[in-house]
């Protein structure tokens, strides 16, 4: 029985043995398995992030491949990496190269139809170096969001935009006449701020002008209002005019690239502030800018008889010293018929300059201008700078002024001139060497020859008058030294003589003349002495 019974238990450990390695088989099979599952799981995860990051694939055709190279050059947009470059390849006109690009899922938005590409690399300008970081990580393509529609083809530009990022401010139209060294990226200054910059330029429409595309930042693009007047600030602003030299300085950069800078009238309030894409014109110096544009004028067309080197277009035209007008062209006629040659000389002049008193609305500018002109009003040149050379147009009263008038073809009526002072002067000079000239010359130095020769002799004979006049000097003061001892003689005698006796009587009568003798000698002695050219010419009446 114990047999049996051991036996059964040991079938019962055996059972129970095979029924645990049973269990135990069975809980190792879903393990071996579970790896496997676990790395699908992660690869279908990261494929599934790495689709959901992935954006568009887009292309951009550039003139070359410079600096760009296949999965090492990135796309940024504000130093964010937002594509990358997957392919290069030549498009099919093989003068332009197309640019494959994945770019980022949070770079769809920013794919619009004028968004910008351009490559990043070092540059060196006025002003200042840009790109130093591609130095050590290589070229980039920079983006630059733009609007419409979405877009998957874009054409790269070949040199990166002036505003390269989204900036408040408003852009205003510049027109001109000349572009000189304005570019894009010119500076755009207020009281020596930079406040802008030029975008570009384009021709007008009619193709007589150049307009100038500038953007203004926020808040100075409040001051661009009504009468904001904008000039050309070269840094050295060197003009020679009627008024002499005159010499303003700007900034550095702007005299080595050239500038805009601009000015609010004060007459102008915050309510006059200008809109986006309004017009203004862009003068040449700040001078110019000052200017009052004013809208009635009368034209005249003046002549002048001389020459009229030194006055040019642009010249004032001055009422007694304050300027009315300006010189608007100058040209140069010839009558075939009677062989004379003309200057017209055409001026603008601005009757709103003059403030007028007791105005009536019957009474024209023209008709004033009219009765001023009869009372004498005359145009006359004058220089308006001895350093310079230039002329301007004086008007005056000059009432004994004659009215040449003239064969005047032009459309404008003539304002009469006279001669200026220089031209008088001139003619006067004129006259007196043209009479000067019918003079006898030759025969004039011949008879001033003459005289001098006589002038000569009549000098030797003079001199030798003089010698005999010394001796006859020296001969006088002798006899005079003998007269005196002869007096003083003749008182020894006269003490000798008894007073009151015919002979002392007569004796001191003889000493009384000859003493008056003596000093009429000395007189006469003292005389020559001081004037002896009275030998020749006698003595001078008192």
């Amino acid at each position: 029985m114990n047999n049996q019974h051991e036996e059964n238990n040991q079938n019962g450990e055996n059972e129970y043995q095979a029924e645990a390695i049973t269990l135990n088989k069975k809980t190792e099979l879903p393990l071996v398995w579970l790896l496997p599952l676990i790395a699908l799981l992660v690869s279908a995860w990261l494929i599934y992030k790495s689709a959901s990051e992935k954006g568009l694939v887009i292309t951009i055709n550039f003139p070359t491949a410079e600096g760009i190279e296949v999965d090492k050059t990135k796309i940024r947009y504000l130093d964010v990496e937002v594509g990358k470059v997957t392919a290069i390849s030549f498009n099919k006109d093989l003068k332009t190269i197309r640019v494959t690009a994945q770019m980022n899922s949070n770079a769809t938005e920013l794919l619009r139809k004028t968004t910008g590409f351009w490559v990043v690399r070092p540059q060196v300008g006025l002003g200042g170096i840009t790109g130093l970081g591609t130095l050590l990580s290589g070229s980039y393509i920079e983006l630059k969001p733009g609007s419409g529609e979405q877009e998957t083809r874009f054409t790269g530009l070949t040199a990166a935009p002036v505003l390269k990022s989204q900036v408040d401010g408003k852009q205003y139209i510049l027109e001109t006449s000349n572009l000189g060294t304005m570019r894009p990226g010119t500076p755009i200054n207020f009281h020596g701020i930079p406040v802008g910059e030029v975008l570009n330029h384009t021709l007008s429409d009619d193709g007589n002008a150049i307009h100038l595309s500038i953007f203004v930042k926020a808040p100075y693009d409040q001051f661009i209002r009504k009468n904001t007047r904008f000039w050309i600030d070269s840094g050295i602003d060197l003009s020679a005019g009627a008024d002499g030299f005159k010499v303003r300085t700007g900034s550095l950069v702007s005299l080595l690239s050239g500038g805009i800078a601009f000015r609010t009238s004060t007459e102008d309030k915050l309510t006059d502030v200008q809109p986006e894409q309004s017009l203004f014109p862009l003068y040449d110096t700040y001078d110019q800018s000052n200017q009052i544009t004013y809208s009635n004028t009368l034209k005249y067309v003046m002549y002048f008889n001389g020459s009229v080197r030194g006055l040019t277009e642009g010249a004032p035209v001055q009422l007694r010293g304050i300027p009315i007008g300006r010189v608007t062209d100058i040209d140069l006629e010839l009558d075939k018929k009677t062989a004379e040659i003309h200057i017209p000389v055409i001026v603008e002049l601005e009757p709103d300059r003059i403030e007028t008193t007791h105005d009536h609305a019957t009474i024209s500018d023209e008709d004033v201008m009219a009765e001023l002109i009869k009372k004498g009003l005359r145009g006359q040149l004058q220089t308006g700078s001895l350093v310079t050379g230039q002329l301007l147009i004086d008007l005056d009263f000059h009432p004994g002024s004659k009215i040449v008038a003239h064969n005047n073809h032009s459309t404008y009526p003539e304002f009469p001139t006279t001669a200026s002072s220089l031209e008088e002067f001139t003619q006067s000079a004129q006259t007196i060497m043209a009479k000067l000239a019918k003079l006898p010359l030759d025969k004039l130095v011949t008879e001033t020859n003459q005289t001098l020769s006589s002038l000569q002799d009549t000098s030797k004979a003079a001199t030798r008058m003089l010698t005999t006049a010394n001796g006859t000097l020296t001969t006088a003061e002798q006899t005079l030294g003998n007269a005196s001892g002869t007096i003083k003689s003749a008182q020894q005698v006269l003490g000798n003589l008894e007073p009151g006796s015919t002979g002392y009587y007569e004796f001191h009568k003889m000493l009384q003349e000859l003493t008056q003798a003596a000093t009429s000698m000395k007189q006469l002695t003292d005389y020559l002495e001081r004037h002896p050219e009275s030998l020749i010419r006698g003595k001078d009446e008192e």
